[in-house]
């Protein structure tokens, strides 16, 4: 036999009322001792009838259970309230990067000659006094940059020059090398033409 689904609101009829919640209270401690059998939970039960009669159970001390209950809410609620108050102070500052941001921007736009038609004379007299500031900072900066090349460029010839000196140095060693070797060779060749011999080219002597 099919069981019929049980439209969830009250029961008007009292007897028919007391038997289901005998019923289902019934199974509904069961269904929590198992729970805590099965699972190894700390389970606790507290059920009070219509007519005000209490029906608990608890796997372990009621007492401990409430109380670790209590103490677990109101940490809870610590939580919640601290990332609450958290959430504000994001959202204050959220604000007010949003607005430094909207006066950044008009400042840049005067700063490029934008919207200044509403601008008094005090607003334009620290507008340019700002850009004199920039200026003589990017006229520094470029200044510096300028130096630094010339000095890099200086540093490159110097290393040149020695360079080209230690080039030249050798050129000459290798010259004069080059003629030294040449002088003993043609003084080789005169120290054999002074060599005497006794060989005779011609007629020999008939009085031999």
């Amino acid at each position: 036999m099919v069981r019929g689904k049980i439209e969830m609101k009250k029961i008007e009829n009292a007897t028919s009322r007391q038997v289901t919640f005998s019923k289902r209270r019934n199974g509904l401690l069961k269904k929590a001792y198992e729970l805590s059998v099965l699972c190894d939970a700390q389970v606790s039960l507290i059920i009070f009838s219509q007519r005000g009669r209490l029906y608990e159970f608890s796997s372990s001390d009621m007492k401990k259970t409430i109380e670790r209950y209590r103490k677990y809410t109101k940490d809870h609620e610590t939580s919640n309230h601290d990332s609450e108050i958290y959430i504000q102070q994001l959202k204050q500052e959220a604000s007010h990067m949003i607005t430094k941001i909207d006066l950044l921007e008009v400042h840049k736009r005067k700063l490029l000659g934008q919207g200044i038609a509403s601008c008094s004379l005090e607003d334009l007299q620290e507008i340019d006094s700002q850009l004199q500031k920039s200026l003589g900072k990017v006229r520094a900066r470029k200044a510096q940059l300028f130096k630094e090349q010339v000095e890099n460029l200086k540093a490159k010839e110097k290393q040149l020059l020695e360079e080209n000196v230690k080039l030249h140095q050798k050129n000459v060693i290798d010259t004069w090398r080059g003629s030294n070797e040449h002088q003993e060779k043609y003084r080789v060749i005169d120290l054999n033409l002074d060599v005497q011999t006794d060989l005779f080219i011609g007629l020999p002597d008939r009085n031999c």
